[in-house]
C-alpha cells in the first residue's frame, strides 16, 4: 500500500486527530489559521481550538487577487498563476505559524483548506441556465501538501454543487453538529463580506436546521473604503458614524429582488457591489452624497438585510438566541443596530458558545475534513436543502 493511503487510513481510524483549518475570506485581511483537537465525529464531535491566528496578507497579494476577484473577464495566465501562487503562499504562512508556536507538521495529521473564492456563480444569482451552478475557489491543494507535508484536504465546496447544492453557505453541516440545543432556536449569524446565518431549532421542535446567505455584510462597505480612500475596512465604524442614514438611498438599496427569496438561498460580491450601490445612487437621486452618509447608509443595509432575515424566520418561534461571529462583529454600529433591533432576542458575541468568533469559520471547515476523514454523510441528513454529502478534495504530500 502507498504509504501516504496507510496514513490516510491510520487518519481516519485515531479516536482524536489534530487538524488545521484555514479561511481566506472575501476581505482578504489575512489567512485564518486554527489548530483543532478533534475527538469522534457526527453527533458527538468534540472540538478544541488549541491555537489560532490571523496571518496578515502583503499587499501584493491582495492586489493580485484583487485583479481576477468577481471579475467576468480576466487574464487567463495571471488566473493560472494565482491558483498556484495562493497555495504557496496558504503553505509559507501556515509554516510559520507552526514555527510561532512550536508544533511539528508531524504531529498535525490534516489541513483542511477553503481556499480564495474568486467567483461565485449559482443559476440563482446569474439567472443563466445555460450553465450549471457553480463556484471557484482557488490555492491549490497540491501545493499546500507538498510544501508544508500535512495531508491536505481543499475545494470543499464542489462536492456540495455536484450533490444538488450551490456550493454555500456550507457552515450549516459544522453548526448543526456542534451547536444543537436542547430548549435553545439559535441563528449562529456570520457577518462576513456577504452575511448568512445557520439556524438550528431546538431538540423540542420539528423545524429543520438549514443555513442562508442574507444579504452584504461587509462587502459595500469594504469595496467603497478601498475605492475612495485605500483602506481596508472602516475600522470601528469610524467613517459611518459620523454620517447620516440616507432614507432614499437606503429604501433603494432594499429593493433587489434576492432579499426577499425564500430561505435557504446564496449569493456574493457579483451581485453586491460598488455598481450596485452605483444604480441604487442613479435611482434615488443621491449621487452628491458626502462619503460619511454614503457609509452609514451601507451600514445600515448592511444590518437592515440581517434583522429582515432573522425576523422572517423567527415568526411563531421562541426561545431565541443569535450568536454573531464574523469581521462585522467588531463593527460596533453594525451590531449595535442589530441587537437593538432585534429586542425579544438574546443577541451576542459567539465566544459565549466556547471558541473565538474570529476562528469559527476556519475551525468549521476542520470540521468538515474531520467528518470526510471519520465521518458519515447520515450525520447531516436533517439539514434543509442541503446534499447530504462528505466534502474536500485530497492531496497527498509525496
Amino acid at each position: 500500500m502507498n504509504p501516504q493511503i496507510e496514513r490516510l487510513y491510520q487518519i481516519s481510524h485515531k479516536k482524536e486527530r489534530r487538524i488545521i483549518g484555514l479561511m481566506s475570506g472575501t476581505s482578504l485581511d489575512g489567512l485564518d489559521i486554527a489548530v483543532c483537537r478533534i475527538e469522534n465525529a457526527g453527533k458527538t464531535t468534540k472540538i478544541q481550538l488549541e491555537h489560532f491566528a490571523t496571518m496578515d496578507y502583503e499587499d501584493e497579494f491582495r492586489t493580485r487577487v484583487r485583479e481576477v476577484f468577481a471579475k467576468r473577464n480576466i487574464d487567463q495566465q495571471l488566473f493560472s498563476g494565482l491558483h498556484a501562487y495562493i497555495g504557496i503562499t496558504h503553505a509559507k504562512l501556515i509554516n510559520a505559524a507552526l514555527k510561532q508556536w512550536n508544533i511539528s507538521h508531524k504531529q498535525i495529521d490534516c489541513i483542511a483548506s477553503h481556499g480564495q473564492t474568486v467567483y461565485h456563480a449559482p443559476q440563482s444569482l446569474t439567472k443563466d441556465l445555460n450553465w450549471p451552478n457553480s463556484t471557484l475557489q482557488i490555492g491549490d491543494g497540491d501545493h499546500i501538501a507538498v510544501d508544508t507535508g500535512i495531508i491536505t484536504l481543499s475545494d470543499f465546496r464542489q462536492k456540495h454543487i455536484a450533490a444538488g447544492g450551490e456550493g454555500a453557505p456550507l457552515a450549516a453541516y459544522g453548526d448543526f453538529l456542534l451547536f444543537s440545543h436542547p430548549t435553545e432556536n439559535r441563528f449562529l449569524l456570520n457577518i462576513g463580506g456577504i452575511s448568512n446565518f445557520t439556524f438550528i431549532p431546538s431538540h423540542q421542535t420539528k423545524l429543520n436546521a438549514y443555513a442562508t446567505d442574507l444579504g452584504p455584510g461587509n462587502t459595500m462597505m469594504n469595496q467603497y473604503m478601498k475605492a475612495n480612500f485605500d483602506q481596508e475596512m472602516d475600522k470601528d465604524a469610524y467613517m459611518a458614524k459620523k454620517g447620516k442614514v440616507n432614507d432614499a438611498l437606503l429604501n433603494q438599496l432594499l429593493t433587489e429582488e434576492f432579499l426577499t427569496l425564500p430561505f435557504p438561498k446564496t449569493t456574493g460580491p457579483e451581485l453586491f457591489n460598488l455598481a450596485y450601490l452605483e444604480k441604487a445612487q442613479d435611482r434615488s437621486k443621491t449621487t452628491d452624497l458626502p462619503h460619511t452618509d454614503i457609509m452609514a447608509t451601507l451600514n445600515r443595509f448592511a444590518a437592515q438585510a440581517i434583522v429582515n432575515g432573522i425576523r422572517r424566520q423567527a415568526e411563531g418561534v421562541t426561545d431565541i438566541a443569535v450568536y454573531i461571529s464574523g469581521g462585522g462583529l467588531h463593527n460596533p454600529l453594525l451590531f449595535d443596530y442589530i441587537k437593538k433591533s432585534l429586542p425579544a432576542f438574546k443577541v451576542q458575541s459567539f465566544a459565549t458558545l466556547g471558541i473565538d468568533p474570529d476562528a469559527k469559520e476556519a475551525v468549521l471547515f476542520a470540521l468538515l475534513a474531520n467528518e470526510t476523514l471519520a465521518g458519515n454523510k447520515s450525520n447531516v441528513e436533517q439539514i434543509k436543502d442541503s446534499p447530504a454529502v462528505c466534502m474536500g478534495k485530497i492531496s497527498l504530500p509525496e
